[in-house]
């Protein structure tokens, strides 16, 4: 949770301009693909940019179905933006259709954040088959405990030969209370918890 408004900053998401422009505003899928169509859209309308980081959304389902066209937006946009970007950082949503449509096909770092649970752990194994299986081009697929899985078990975690893992997120009330609150997390205090454990993870993960 970053704190950003887009609308109260005048952009928009990328399922909102496609909604505006191929179902309201009638404009045909045939022919140039939609994505390469909308693709200046997207970085005149959805494209915000912040003091410390620039941000695309690709927003909720526009119609029934599939995420097939906001996704094809999105990876055509990102073959531009990162060219621009030392840092770019994708915010996936835990299922993995991301995975199987390749939005990013190249990644330094995946980060798989698990909590205490039979089921997450069987969605890490499968987040890591399939982005092997459709040949995402990764260094690193790293395991993070979130704040919620118990001490105790870590272990289980540490466990996982294949996966490298950098360690837990520590639970911090301030968090808890900007987030209800809808305060970014940027202003978070330098000595929070959550921020320095993260801070300590990035550096296992030498970044």
């Amino acid at each position: 949770m970053v704190g950003v408004d887009l609308e109260e900053e005048g952009k928009k998401t990328i399922s909102e301009l496609i909604l505006e422009t191929f179902i309201e505003g009638g404009g045909t899928t045939v022919g140039v693909p939609p994505s390469e169509r909308i693709e200046a859209r997207i970085w005149e309308k959805a494209l915000y940019e912040g003091e410390f980081f620039d941000l695309i959304a690709v927003g909720t389902k526009f119609i029934e179905g599939c995420y097939c066209l906001p996704d094809a937006a999105l990876k055509k946009a990102l073959e531009g933006l990162t060219k621009n970007y030392r840092y770019v950082l994708v915010d996936s949503p835990a299922g993995l259709e991301h995975l199987n449509r390749r939005i990013t096909s190249h990644v330094d770092d995946m980060f798989d954040i698990i909590d205490p649970s039979q089921k997450s752990f069987h969605h890490l194994k499968r987040a890591y088959r399939v982005a092997t299986e459709v040949k995402i081009n990764f260094k690193n697929f790293y395991v993070v405990a979130g704040y919620r899985y118990p001490e105790k078990d870590l272990e289980k975690v540490g466990g996982l030969s294949e996966l490298k893992y950098l360690g837990k997120i520590v639970r911090d009330n301030a968090v808890e209370n900007y987030v209800f609150s809808g305060k970014s997390l940027l202003k978070l205090p330098s000595d929070s918890p959550a921020y320095l454990s993260v801070k300590t993870l990035m550096k296992a993960a030498d970044h």
